[in-house]
């Protein structure tokens, strides 16, 4: 029997498992004690969170174990512009799997001046849906 898995009252083992997670949706930054055990399908069920200062603690835990994701944030090359690059993020959250090929495609585009805040400079990157948008306006040189 491993030491994550445990007898229960009736004598059958489980496999529960408690992982230590900090929770990142808050300056907070609790420090948490989450048990899980697989479903049927292999993905981590989250049975209980200890020690998160809030209800987001225990959604952001059952999120981070299930499906992590990621806000990315980066710069863009332009072309013509009073700025070299633009800083960029994802219009929503991508797959924590996809970031780093995701940050490869944003280090191969570029874009020409002049960019506006909020204008979309990658359009539903890699498939995921999320658009990449600048953070910054950015005029052309002259």
């Amino acid at each position: 029997m491993s030491e994550n898995q445990n007898v229960n009252q009736n004598g059958s083992e489980n496999n529960h498992e408690k992982i230590p997670l900090t929770c990142i949706i808050c300056p907070m930054g609790c420090n948490m004690e989450v048990e899980v055990e697989p479903d049927e399908s292999g993905q981590k069920k989250v049975l209980s969170v200890k020690d998160n200062g809030c209800k987001r603690g225990e959604q952001y835990a059952s999120k981070e174990l299930q499906n992590p994701t990621r806000t990315l944030t980066s710069t863009i090359k332009v072309n013509g512009g009073v700025l070299s690059v633009v800083p960029v993020k994802t219009a929503g959250e991508v797959p924590k799997k996809m970031l780093l090929q995701c940050m490869e495609v944003v280090r191969r585009a570029s874009c020409k001046a002049p960019v506006k805040r909020g204008d979309i400079l990658i359009y539903d990157i890699l498939g995921s849906g999320i658009n990449i948008i600048a953070c910054a306006d950015v005029e052309r040189s002259v």
